[in-house]
C-alpha cells in the first residue's frame, strides 16, 4: 500500500493509504491499531466488516471521485453495492463531518 494526500473538494484533508492490489483490498483496515486517517480501496463498489472491532464511516465514489452515497459499517456488517460505484474510501467515524465530505463532494489523492 502507498500513502498518498486526500484531497476532499480541493482541501487537503490528511493522509490516505491507497489499497490498489487484490492483497491489499483484502486486509483493508483488518488487524490496524490504531486505524490509519482513511483507505481508499479501487476497484471497488462496496465493502464488508468481517473481523472488524470498530464502526467505520464508508463513501462510494465513481471513477471521477464523486461521492455517491455514505454511511456508516458497523462490525460484521456489509454496504450494499452502489451502481456506478468505483472505489470507497473508509475513515474513521466522525471523519467525514470534519473533512466536510458529504454525497456530490469530489475526492482526489496527491503523492
Amino acid at each position: 500500500m502507498r500513502t498518498h494526500e486526500l484531497v476532499v473538494s480541493g482541501v487537503e484533508v490528511g493522509p490516505v493509504l491507497v489499497a490498489d492490489t487484490y492483497w491489499s483490498r483484502l486486509r483493508g483496515m483488518l488487524g490496524r491499531r490504531p486505524l490509519p486517517p482513511a483507505l481508499l480501496l479501487r476497484p471497488a463498489n462496496s465493502v464488508h466488516g468481517m473481523g472488524m472491532l470498530e464502526t467505520l464511516e464508508v463513501a462510494v465514489l465513481d471513477a471521477d471521485g464523486t461521492v455517491l452515497s455514505t454511511r456508516e459499517l458497523r462490525p460484521m456488517g456489509l454496504t450494499p453495492t452502489v451502481r456506478g460505484g468505483a472505489q470507497v474510501l473508509e475513515a474513521p467515524v466522525g471523519s467525514f463531518t470534519r473533512w466536510g465530505l458529504v454525497t456530490g463532494s469530489r475526492i482526489t489523492t496527491r503523492g
